[in-house]
């Protein structure tokens, strides 16, 4: 205990560099937390976030899959049809929903969420850095609010007046918004890309990018203009025939407002169409001119697409999915060949223009998931082979959406306001993904990919080749098959030069690919739900294996189900070395210090853009709450982390406890 007491002092006085009136959040003394207070207690069931929903995995086929054979060049000379270079940030970022910033990323620019923080290290510490979007459906309504909300968050919801199908809430946005994305990164490495709003075309307010560009700097990569404007007519916010000519005009409007604005001076960084491929085709797009016309004016070429959607469940639209019979459409790389063949003139066209061509939201189902799947560690195996095959696409990156409590494909999520005392976070199968993803690109900058077109759609695989040598190759086994007779053996072998003495392997695992519990990356997990503090927990399990060469073969075990990644260079740093980040923050933050505010559960359902039975804004839920100027806030926090990271210092040589 005496560590937290010499923290809660130095805090306090570090604070009071800050400025007067922030609240210090403390440790909660252990007599304070009754018996029914326990990390793991679960909220209410109709939180979609922590669905237990557990779903019967496909058979096994018959007769099973025992033996894979790949014979794979050393060199990329040798290897026609690789991936373009994968450069710059992680191939997996994030877009966050602009209705629940406050839940993912933190209140404000002084209290951000550690967590989160935690888990953007392990990101950076396998690929470098990290795109992260804040944006979405409630982006189109978003309003600057000129000073601030008494409980000191930097966004409020409020009803849009919109019928369309996600029932979008209008978020009221802060200037303080901007300085905790500025916070962050300079914390973490992380980029940003913001959404404008596109409601209102007869004036376009362009708050978002004025505060964006002057706050943060090189740090936002660009602003969105128009989120899915194929689906304008059919979700009430433009006129019913509403076409790709229309969307081109008003983004030709919209760029003469910022031409006319000197507090926009950086005019070529946006990125367009976004379009969901729901109602319009890429093709229709690019007809009107739009890569000619605007290529000057883009940081990249975007798409949005999800495989599936589950909006009847969420609002009576469209056509009932049911979870159970859509299960084995995740556990097959087919899906992904299918959705992804729609792209592939696109990228060509993005190429020949020198663009970025960019999946900028994606998850397992539009309208926030299936129960029962989207938390899996199936889903999770599904993410990472589909951000490979669209890296093999060569997609340049893809976001993975979060929406909030109510949706069930959160990468990350805060505990409900009301248990964040005595609850950790929840870190879902998706992030595996995106984690394991950054490993096998690295930070190489050259890293290019190959499908191997494996024998089955339950087993693909990948070679990934950086400085134009095979350094990895990707395998997966989708069957789930608790007997072991779909266990497979993959051969690898290399032509002319021959195998390594030895290779090194990283699993991700779990018993099923139903389960959401008790995941594992090479030997390590972030924990169940409401375990996870951001950081990886357990030693680093790296197994090395003995390959054949006098028969030129390394044979990789490959459990039904699991992925493994293969280093070919068994001296390969991020084989024997990347585990837990080794760069994290202490975890001893909490938000419910001294609150008796009680929220209505209903209201914390409200996420994603996706819920608007509930409008009520929520509560502000800690003591004293923030109270001066954003910009003050600002140009002093940098000197408060200086300074408590000096003070942590200390903490390390008296206590030993700094991890």
């Amino acid at each position: 205990m005496l560590i937290f007491a010499l923290w809660s002092v130095l805090l306090a006085a570090a604070t009071q560099v800050v400025e007067a009136q922030v609240t210090v959040y403390g440790q909660i003394p252990k007599a304070q937390l009754t018996a029914t207070s326990t990390s793991g207690q679960a909220p209410m069931a109709t939180l979609h976030a922590y669905d237990t929903t557990v779903l019967t995995p496909p058979s096994p086929p018959n007769p099973p899959i025992t033996q894979l054979t790949f014979s794979i060049p050393r060199d990329a000379a040798s290897m026609p049809g690789l991936s373009i270079p994968h450069t710059g940030s992680a191939f997996f970022g994030f877009s966050v929903e602009m209705s629940v910033i406050t839940q993912i990323l933190g209140k404000n620019s002084t209290h951000i969420f550690v967590p989160f923080l935690n888990l953007m290290s392990n990101i950076q510490e396998r690929a470098g850095s990290v795109m992260i979007r804040m944006g979405g459906n409630t982006q189109e309504f978003a309003k600057f609010y000129d000073g601030q909300f008494n409980d000191g968050r930097v966004t409020h919801k409020e009803d849009s007046g919109s019928n369309q199908t996600t029932q979008t809430p209008a978020v009221m946005y802060t200037k303080d918004l901007f300085y905790m994305a500025a916070n962050i990164s300079s914390l973490r490495d992380v980029k940003w890309f913001l959404g404008l709003p596109f409601n209102d075309t007869s004036t376009f307010h362009l708050e978002m990018a004025e505060y964006g560009q002057s706050i943060l700097g090189d740090n936002l990569l660009a602003l969105q203009a128009g989120n899915e404007p194929d689906l304008y007519a059919a979700h009430g916010k433009r006129p019913q025939g509403y076409s790709p000519y229309d969307y081109v005009g008003e983004l030709y409007q919209m760029l003469q407002a910022v031409d006319a604005n000197p507090n926009v001076p950086v005019k070529n960084k946006f990125v367009g169409p976004s379009i969901s491929q729901s109602e319009w085709t890429p093709e229709q797009v690019w007809d009107t001119g739009f890569i000619a016309n605007f290529k000057d004016r883009l940081y990249a070429l975007t798409v949005e697409r999800y495989l599936n959607n589950n909006c009847f469940a969420q609002f009576g639209s469209g056509t009932y999915q049911d979870p159970q019979a859509n299960f084995p459409n995740y556990l097959t790389h087919d899906t992904h060949v299918a959705l992804l063949a729609g792209y592939l003139n696109s990228t060509q066209l993005a190429q020949a223009a020198g663009l970025p061509f960019m999946m900028f939201e994606t998850n397992t189902a539009s309208c926030g998931g299936f129960p029962g799947i989207s938390q899996t560690f199936g889903a999770g195996m599904w993410v990472l082979d589909y951000g490979l095959q669209m890296a093999y696409s060569n997609f340049s990156h893809a976001l993975l959406h979060l929406g909030g409590q109510n949706v069930y494909y959160n990468p990350w999520i805060s505990p409900p306001t009301n248990q964040s005392s005595y609850n950790e976070w929840t870190v879902g199968s998706t992030f595996y993904a995106a984690m394991i993803a950054a490993e096998v690109f690295g930070k190489s900058d050259t890293g290019r990919i190959m499908d191997l077109h494996a024998q089955s759609p339950l087993t693909p695989a990948y070679a990934v080749y950086e400085r134009d040598t095979l350094s990895k190759i990707a395998l997966f086994n989708y069957i789930d098959d608790a007997s072991g007779a779909n266990n497979i053996n993959a051969a690898i072998s290399i032509p002319n030069a021959g195998v390594p003495e030895t290779v090194k392997v990283k699993y991700f695992l779990a018993e099923s690919v139903a389960s959401k519990t008790n995941l594992t990356w090479a030997g390590q997990t972030f924990g169940n739900n409401f375990e996870a503090d951001g950081r990886l927990k357990g030693n680093l399990n790296v197994t090395t294996i003995q390959c054949d060469r006098t028969a030129n073969v390394c044979n990789i075990p490959l459990r039904a189900p699991s992925f493994a990644l293969v280093f070919m260079d068994s001296n390969d740093s991020e084989a024997t070395e990347v585990g837990q980040a080794t760069a994290t923050f202490a975890t001893t933050a909490f938000t419910k210090a001294h609150n008796t505010v009680k929220v209505d559960p209903a209201v914390l359902a409200t996420s994603n853009g996706h819920s608007g039975k509930e409008r009520e804004r929520l509560a502000g839920t800690s003591h004293g709450s923030i109270t001066g100027g954003a910009e003050s806030r600002y140009g002093l926090v940098s000197s408060a982390v200086v300074l408590m990271s000096t003070l942590a210092g200390a903490c390390l040589m008296l206590n030993g406890l700094w991890r």
